[in-house]
């Protein structure tokens, strides 16, 4: 079994937590930190925008990643929303034991 974080940002706490709940919910991630009030400064439509977002940390086994791009899509209020999958390659057997029975 192999596993992965997740990494998203959105424009609000009540997108994060839309999307947190309904993750947790149809049992698509164990878990999702939302981190309030980063900055982001990035390039979007040929101009340096900068945003207030908050950053949502999923941890969900790497075959259920597909399924979790496609949720975040018909959830999230972008464009184009960041979903960007980081495999974790280590963990305490403990802690991935619990991704794993935490979800389908």
């Amino acid at each position: 079994m192999t596993y992965c974080l997740i990494l998203s940002n959105t424009n609000s706490i009540e997108n994060a937590k839309l999307i947190a709940n309904t993750l947790i919910k149809d049992k698509l991630a164990a878990c999702v930190n939302i981190v309030p009030q980063i900055k982001s400064i990035y390039y979007w439509n040929n101009e340096i925008t900068e945003d207030d977002e908050y950053m949502m940390l999923i941890k969900t086994k790497t075959e259920l990643f597909s399924e979790v791009k496609e949720k975040i899509t018909q959830l999230h209020p972008y464009e184009v929303p960041e979903i960007i999958s980081v495999n974790i390659s280590e963990g305490s057997d403990n802690y991935l034991q619990w991704i794993n029975n935490c979800t389908k």
